[in-house]
């Protein structure tokens, strides 16, 4: 192999590398996150966040709905959920098609829980990535779609 053949290989390989390192670095911020969602009152988790954009485009929905939407377990949702209702964010209640069936649904706090962590998102991205043009984010929205098939094969 030429050296002109293996230095475009090398710049690569440090790119991922890069990416990589970032992604390790991204996950520890999602477990500092979650760290202090059980410990503040009102912090929310990604995973907390997810749950309540769900239901504000979906409306009430059963654990199993909810877990599809959040792309997590029954089980853990259903953890999710006793969270949720004990900060006020959702109810639960018994669905009238199938008694075995909960449907969760967003109350009002949970809406302007959302809505307000949704604007704090919103206005954070814009500033912290204001040197990014549209093609730059949709690239790197492929990217971390790219990431989160990665990890679901490892």
């Amino acid at each position: 192999m030429s050296q002109s053949q293996s230095r475009p290989d090398a710049v690569r390989a440090a790119a991922l590398d890069r990416l990589a390192r970032a992604a390790y670095r991204l996950s520890a911020a999602d477990a500092r996150l979650r760290g202090r969602a059980t410990r503040t009152p009102g912090a929310l988790s990604l995973t907390h966040a997810r749950a309540l954009r769900v239901l504000a485009e979906q409306g009430p929905l059963t654990i199993r709905q909810l877990a599809a939407g959040t792309e997590t377990t029954g089980p853990a949702t259903t953890q999710l959920v006793n969270g949720l209702v004990t900060a006020g964010y959702v109810t639960r209640t018994r669905a009238s098609e199938d008694k075995r069936s909960v449907l969760v649904t967003l109350t009002d706090a949970g809406r302007a829980r959302h809505d307000q962590r949704q604007q704090a998102l919103a206005q954070a991205l814009h500033t912290a990535l204001a040197g990014l043009d549209a093609p730059a984010l949709d690239s790197a929205s492929e990217v971390l779609d790219h990431l989160s098939a990665i990890y679901d094969q490892l």
